[in-house]
């Protein structure tokens, strides 16, 4: 029979679990069989770096503390089980996930989102989403698409203008043209021409003068 202080000691193990679970925003469960410590260790760094928690627990002490949650993961914790906890929702499944494509021998069961299990299909859903850099990466990116864009624009516009005003001056220039012959042909047809007596009659003047 076990004693009293191992009892103990493994009652404090299933609060701690508890306790991480109920903190993390994501719980990854995953099967590290197959990986060398080194490899482990490698992981482990990686996601250090992100302020995530990798466990190793007994499998039956693990599954009391789920059960203490209402949550049912039997048939997942089969087999040695490591655990990542993280107040991140979606760093955990990347980090994780892009390990687990470059080494066969790490296998993720499921997870535990929001205090909800999360099977793989969602694991591998958040582990599509861009990360923060990589959403101001393409924030960035389309900014800088759109001032491009802009400034064809503004350009497009600017010659559209130009053409514009050079074809307007030679319309202009015709059109003074015009008015100008108008005004002489109104200036001549208002001045009366002279009749052939009206200059008889001033020679005749100037002869008897």
């Amino acid at each position: 029979m076990a004693s009293e202080k191992i009892l103990k000691q493994k009652a404090e193990i299933v609060d701690t679990i508890k306790n991480s679970v109920e903190k993390s925003a994501a719980v990854i469960f995953f099967d590290y069989r197959g990986l060398t410590v080194e490899e482990m260790n490698v992981l482990r760094s990686e996601l250090r770096k992100e302020n995530i928690e990798v466990k190793v627990y007994k499998n039956t002490l693990t599954k009391r503390a789920l059960e203490s949650l209402k949550l049912d993961l039997k048939e997942a914790l089969d087999g040695p089980t490591a655990i990542a906890f993280s107040e991140n929702v979606v760093e955990p499944a990347k980090i994780i996930s892009e390990f687990a494509k470059k080494h066969d021998a790490l296998n993720i069961k499921v997870g535990i989102i929001d205090g909800e299990i999360a099977s793989l299909d969602i694991i591998k859903e958040l582990a599509s989403i861009p990360s923060h850099e990589g959403l101001l990466t393409m924030l960035a990116g389309g900014m800088i698409q759109f001032v491009k864009d802009l400034s064809v624009g503004l350009n497009l516009y600017a010659e559209q203008l130009e053409d514009g005003s050079s074809k307007d001056e030679p319309v202009k220039a015709d059109e003074t043209k015009e008015e100008a012959t108008e005004e002489v042909v109104e200036s001549t047809e208002d001045k009366p021409e002279e009749t052939t007596e009206e200059v008889v009659k001033e020679e005749n003047k100037e002869e008897e003068k």
